[in-house]
């Protein structure tokens, strides 16, 4: 299996170990082990959201995390534009990578994207959902 992780459910995985997020962590780094596909933007986008002061994690953390995430993701060159009309410019490097190179799902709790799921799955067969969705599909 394909996936594509949003920004936010890495914050849940390596910031919060939100509970939620466990059958899919388990997944990703289980026997089955699930490709997870990532850009420099997107990397860069979750070293710089981890950086900021309400999470209070200090530099060495910080490094850790990153090193954590990069660990787990197999590198992709930015994708071209899908023309999926994503109303977030931020979150258009998410749908557009996971479009790109077929994945099964890209993850996610940001609005923007999940307004997206039924245009998504019609016209290029991804599913978006959030880590919940995923679990009810998958396991």
């Amino acid at each position: 299996m394909t996936l594509v992780l949003d920004t936010n459910v890495w914050l849940e995985w390596f910031v919060f170990d939100d509970p939620r997020v466990r059958p899919l962590v388990h997944r990703i780094e289980g026997a089955d082990r699930s490709r997870v596909l990532a850009t420099t933007p997107m990397l860069a986008e979750f070293a710089a959201v981890i950086a900021r002061p309400a999470f209070g994690l200090s530099p060495q953390r910080i490094v850790e995390l990153c090193e954590r995430q990069r660990a787990r993701v197999e590198p992709m060159p930015d994708a071209p534009d899908c023309r999926l009309a994503c109303t977030d410019p931020d979150d258009r490097m998410f749908i557009d990578l996971a479009v790109a190179h077929r994945a099964d799902w890209l993850i996610t709790r940001d609005r923007a994207l999940l307004r997206l799921r039924r245009a998504a799955r019609r016209r290029f067969g991804l599913a978006i959902g959030t880590p919940d969705d995923w679990t009810a599909a998958c396991l």
